[in-house]
């Protein structure tokens, strides 16, 4: 299984995305650029020039028209996917932690860090109406008074959206009313990151108290839960088989600190039902910040501490792998 090897970045990885597709994929880290790819060769299409500091978030909408960013800069940008064409800049108070599409594409939520004296706020923004944007007036904007958000994903049909906070705490926040509509504490760290699964029925997180879990996505309801000995930067669910993939590593700043043969940088594979580890995939010279499947599932993507992002298309054992239980 040779990787394809992604060099677009010359600062470490914060997020990588695909589209609905599969056939690009969408990278960010902590310099300004917001590269895309074919996924299936590794080619750059382009990137999109206009940050001013590190990228904390990206996410394309359904049909691939639009590429939402938020960033360190203070600002979510808008552009158009195709030219590069930057449509909107909303401007905030603090850093843009996470963002995104709901499903129908029109709605844009991002949330905000709590620094300089700001609190964490997440914005919901209808691009239907172009005067929300021009006037920095979004519809709602909900609060978050006790410890901020680290990871945010529309939950389904864009009824609501899941967050994960530093504390280690999962909300539900109604999109419509803005209230809290399940709060449930698993986590006893901050979660890094929260993916859905490919029918949105459930999603999995990935947190610093070294596991990764599997939840109702309506419900928030705790069904699973994968143990690891590092800290899960992010986690990621097979779109057609019971297969996790978790990325990791310790503290990118304990790095230096030991040989990379024992760091751990492995991509592991769990198996979703019996929570057991069936496989890993090194690589990485240092912590995978983001991982994610090919919507089709015959590959997988990391990106790291490196700066680098990686493609793998799975062997063909890969796909014969009976688990026996």
């Amino acid at each position: 299984m040779k990787p394809i090897l992604l060099q677009g970045h010359e600062r470490s990885i914060t997020q990588i995305k695909y589209n609905r597709e599969g056939d690009l994929l969408f990278t960010v880290a902590k310099d300004p650029i917001v590269n895309v790819w074919y996924s299936v060769n590794g080619e750059r299409l382009g990137t999109y020039m206009g940050h001013t500091g590190a990228v904390w978030c990206v996410d394309a909408d359904w049909d691939t028209k639009h590429v939402l960013t938020g960033s360190a800069d203070n600002s979510c940008r808008l552009w158009d996917c195709e030219t590069g064409k930057q449509l909107a800049l909303v401007k905030t108070n603090s850093a843009v932690r996470t963002c995104g599409f709901d499903f129908g594409g029109n709605i844009i939520m991002f949330s905000t860090d709590k620094q300089m004296g700001y609190q964490c706020f997440v914005s919901f923004f209808d691009l239907r109406d172009p005067s929300q944007i021009d006037n920095n007036e979004p519809y709602m904007k909900i609060p978050c008074n006790d410890s901020k958000i680290t990871s945010a994903v529309w939950g389904p049909l864009g009824e609501c959206i899941i967050a994960g906070h530093e504390g280690g705490e999962l909300n539900q926040y109604s999109a419509k009313s803005g209230e809290v509509l399940v709060t449930i504490k698993e986590h006893s760290r901050q979660i890094n990151d929260i993916q859905l699964s490919r029918d949105m029925t459930m999603f999995v997180t990935a947190s610093k108290d070294n596991t990764a879990k599997l939840f109702d996505s309506t419900t928030l309801e705790h069904q699973k839960t994968f143990r690891t000995e590092r800290p899960v930067n992010s986690a990621a669910l097979s779109p057609n088989y019971d297969h996790v993939v978790l990325g990791g590593g310790q503290e990118a700043m304990d790095v230096t600190t030991t040989s990379t043969r024992i760091g751990k940088f492995e991509a592991r594979f769990f198996h979703l039902a019996f929570e057991e580890e069936f496989g890993r995939i090194k690589g990485h010279f240092g912590p995978i910040n983001s991982v994610a499947f090919h919507p089709d599932g015959k590959s997988y993507s990391s990106g790291g501490e490196d700066g680098y992002v990686r493609i793998h298309y799975f062997d063909p054992q890969y796909f014969e792998f009976e688990f026996e239980a």
